[in-house]
């Protein structure tokens, strides 16, 4: 085995993101090496790069070295500590975690505990599995939060991102009723997933989105400066809340003493990514993949991530 691995790294959002090599480390207590397949990108990604609370948190708790951004990974274990529960050649799905001291997931391969792995059955490939691990573990944190159950209404600000796209379609089962806000390119996509669609170019948005409420969530994956707290809160049931992904500073003092608006990012782990993968592998969930980049062009992946206008996901092949 080679002693060195290949990884994207930049200094800063200024510098672009560029493929160099660093030493392999030895496996610790419960950890696998996987051979990464496929790379699911995710605005955390690119928001890492450029400050914010996570890179400052990275630097006080993350590995030293070069800052390799990225969480969501799917490959094939290709060596493991003996006493790891994941085999070598098991194919599985997962996500890095700098608070563990692990480089992220722009890599050739990984290494990460084998309870922040599931495996893959035989019928899902690694692209699908890839695009799953952070969109799918923030929707379920939202409906985790928000105490989502049969009957009860959600509204999805930003309906076809991938996050959005996993609400609209792991919400269906639970027998919630599901309104996707987007544009009008979207609205055919996110009207066959179950939901009902406003286009947010054609009228007053939050005005026809009160003809179908009040909500239980107000989902939004688009951020306050597009959809402010102020027009959200009138939309709540009782008891309902507001789950913000991306999170700006005005919204801090809301979080901090608004019960009903909630920071939510999903961590992913084995418990969260098992359910996803079954419900992948039964049809009831899917992935739409908005456009492949080589590792070594991981710095248009994150230009395409930050125009706003990706329907699923940005994926990078090692």
């Amino acid at each position: 085995m080679p002693d060195s691995l290949s990884v994207a790294t930049s200094a800063s959002a200024t510098e672009p993101l560029r493929v160099v090599s660093v030493p392999r480390r030895p496996l610790e207590a419960r950890e696998v090496r996987v051979k990464v397949a496929a790379i699911g990108v995710n605005p955390v990604d690119w928001k890492m790069r450029s400050g914010g609370p996570l890179r400052f948190l990275h630097r006080f708790v993350g590995p030293s070295g070069p800052l390799v951004v990225g969480v969501d990974f799917a490959g094939e274990v290709i060596e493991a500590a003996p006493d790891a529960d994941l085999k070598v050649g098991a194919r599985v799905v997962g996500a890095t975690d700098f608070s563990r001291g692990q480089l992220g997931s722009y890599a050739t391969e990984v290494v990460v505990r084998d309870d922040q792995c599931a495996l893959l059955p035989a019928t899902v490939g690694f692209e699908a599995a890839a695009c799953l691990p952070v969109p799918g573990a923030t929707a379920l944190r939202a409906f985790e939060v928000s105490k989502l159950s049969a009957g009860k209404r959600v509204l999805m600000l930003g309906a076809s991102g991938a996050v959005g796209l996993a609400t609209l379609e792991l919400a269906r089962p639970l027998g919630a009723r599901v309104v996707g806000v987007c544009s009008t390119r979207n609205v055919a996509l996110v009207t066959s997933l179950g939901a009902t669609a406003l286009d947010y170019t054609r009228g007053e948005v939050f005005k026809e989105a009160a003809a179908h409420g009040p909500y239980h969530l107000v989902f939004n994956a688009v951020g306050t400066d597009r959809y402010p707290l102020a027009a959200c809160r009138p939309l709540l049931a009782p008891g309902g809340v507001i789950a913000l992904i991306v999170v700006r500073g005005a919204d801090v003092p809301a979080i901090a003493f608004d019960g009903r608006v909630k920071s939510i990012l999903g961590r992913p782990n084995r418990k969260n990514l098992e359910p996803l993968v079954a419900a992948l592998a039964r049809g009831e969930l899917t992935t739409r993949v908005e456009a492949r980049f080589p590792l070594a062009e991981a710095e248009q992946a994150h230009r395409l991530s930050e125009g706003g206008k990706v329907v699923g996901k940005v994926l990078l092949l090692p």
